[in-house]
């Protein structure tokens, strides 16, 4: 265990913990937590014995302890290609006013958000732009960029939208964001794959399955299709294991929805939720909701751990708040969460 807390941080929107786990791992303590649905909160608490607050709107600054960094992925569906993108005329949208009510009460000295990459673009930008000029006017240097999680060690082309602010006034450097995870470790879909036996509840048995035999499946970092099921729709593309994954969501269609189909071993299947659990950069300890649907919903809308563990080192840096790497242990015996400082 670390000696000493490092900083404090609260976790909005928190979904399942992939921000805390991310946080934790560099030393941070959490002092509040904030989720409105149950399956979510349900799975947050079973990992970190703590039950978040509920609905965001109805919590007053003066429940929320003070701390130094807010973080959050606020909700993506206003903003995302697959939505209606009515951004901040949709009643989910407006829930980072939500997160600047909070920032204007609290002052943090940084503040960590997540979206998706057509944020970015929403509105020709004037959303992004909205958002930033009001953390601006609150005192924070604001920085944004959309990564890839493919370049930051989990086999999974991911792109998303990363704020970050830091409070002018104690800004000890300036905010870069990372590029990668500088690891010289290269991972494909077949490095997180569990059995077809442990598996055989996600085999894809159909008669329309169709492979392209000029593709070639040699080892990329990004995805590769060799086939389709049916019409070759969204969740109806088979990709190769030498490439990584695409996308994991929360929603959506096809024989293979929500992971896409992989050819395995000579079998065509979806991911697994341990699987997923992999691809989100989530530790081996971390318990999955047992029902499939929502584990593959949970993993769909949470954060990659090892992006926000790479953001989250240079946002320490630039607030002038110390961190001190750490990686998580499952005790067998105690059934228990162990954080042991790394050699």
């Amino acid at each position: 265990m670390f000696d000493r807390i490092m900083f404090t941080f609260i976790d909005l929107f928190a979904g399942i913990g992939g921000f805390r786990i991310g946080l934790e791992q560099l030393g941070g303590q959490c002092v509040f937590s904030s989720e409105i649905d149950k399956h979510a909160a349900a799975t947050y608490e079973r990992n970190f014995g703590e039950k978040p607050a509920g609905d965001i709107t109805r919590i007053h600054p003066d429940e929320v302890p003070r701390h130094d960094v807010l973080c959050g992925g606020f909700p993506c569906q206003p903003f995302s290609v697959s939505g209606k993108q009515r951004g901040f005329e949709d009643a989910r949208g407006t829930l980072f006013f939500e997160v600047m009510r909070l920032v204007t009460a609290k002052r943090p000295r940084a503040v960590f958000l997540e979206n998706v990459a057509n944020y970015a673009r929403h509105q020709n930008g004037d959303t992004l732009k909205r958002t930033v000029a009001m953390l601006e006017s609150e005192g924070y240097r604001v920085s944004h960029a959309i990564l890839n999680a493919s370049n930051f060690g989990v086999p999974q082309a991911r792109r998303r939208l990363y704020i970050v602010g830091v409070r002018s006034d104690v800004e000890s450097q300036a905010f870069e964001f990372p590029e990668s995870s500088n690891s010289d470790k290269k991972v494909a879909i077949k490095d997180i794959l569990i059995s077809n036996a442990e598996a055989c509840e996600q085999i894809i048995d159909r008669i329309d399955i169709r492979f392209d035999d000029t593709k070639t499946q040699s080892a990329t970092s990004r995805p590769l299709q060799i086939g389709t099921i049916n019409k070759g729709g969204q969740g109806e593309r088979i990709y190769s294991i030498e490439g990584h994954g695409i996308t994991l969501s929360a929603h959506g269609g096809g024989a293979a929805a929500k992971t896409g189909a992989y050819l395995v071993d000579g079998v065509v299947r979806r991911l697994h939720p341990i699987e997923c659990r992999r691809m989100m950069g989530f530790p081996e300890w971390f318990s999955i909701d047992s029902r499939r649907g929502q584990a593959y919903k949970q993993f769909g809308n949470a954060v990659v751990v090892p992006v926000i563990e790479a953001i989250g080192k240079r946002m320490l840096e630039s607030a002038d708040l110390a961190w001190k790497q750490a990686e998580w242990k499952f005790d067998d015996s105690s059934k228990a969460r162990n954080l042991e400082t790394a050699s």
